[in-house]
């Protein structure tokens, strides 16, 4: 054989018929923006599904059609949803619109975290590193674990008795 065989790139281009050098390279992610100039994602946390739409303003965030105080009064909550902006080093520059359902409080919170992570990156991909190595981009996939029968909850056994 004529030219071997050192990589896996090379490897791949003899199996497929054409030489290493025409291996294409991945083309650069473009922003994905609506008529309006709104970014749109979709963001799961436990049982809650969060649409999520971000656009350049001031800042604003409401969810339901609430402020984000008053949707989410707990601090804890307000933090969580600010997470992705402070890591993306964008506070103050994009306003937020989220319908969120389904859930509790704290895992629409988490949903709308990732939503709005992913609507961020979808609007200025040059911001996906940060946030992907934040971790923000993964879905959190844990779950309440379903309750089995003859069990009192998913593990929990009923208490023995030997009389």
């Amino acid at each position: 054989m004529a030219d071997e065989i050192k990589s896996l790139d090379d490897l791949k281009a003899a199996v497929s018929g054409t030489p290493a050098e025409a291996v294409a390279v991945a083309a650069p992610r473009l922003p994905q923006r609506d008529a309006q100039g709104r970014a749109y994602a979709t963001g799961k946390r436990k049982d809650a599904v969060a649409r999520v739409w971000i656009k350049p303003g001031s800042g604003k965030v409401m969810v339901n059609g609430k402020e984000m105080a008053a949707y989410f009064a707990r601090p804890v909550l307000q933090m969580i949803l600010r997470q992705p902006f402070t890591v993306a080093n964008v506070e103050g520059e994009f306003d937020v619109m989220a319908t969120v359902a389904g859930g509790g409080l704290s895992g629409q919170a988490g949903a709308v975290k990732h939503g709005i992570s992913k609507a961020l990156q979808l609007y200025e991909p040059s911001l996906r590193s940060a946030l992907k190595a934040a971790g923000f981009l993964t879905r959190d996939s844990r779950v309440v674990e379903r309750k089995k029968y003859g069990k009192a909850k998913a593990r929990k056994s009923f208490q023995f008795s030997k009389r």
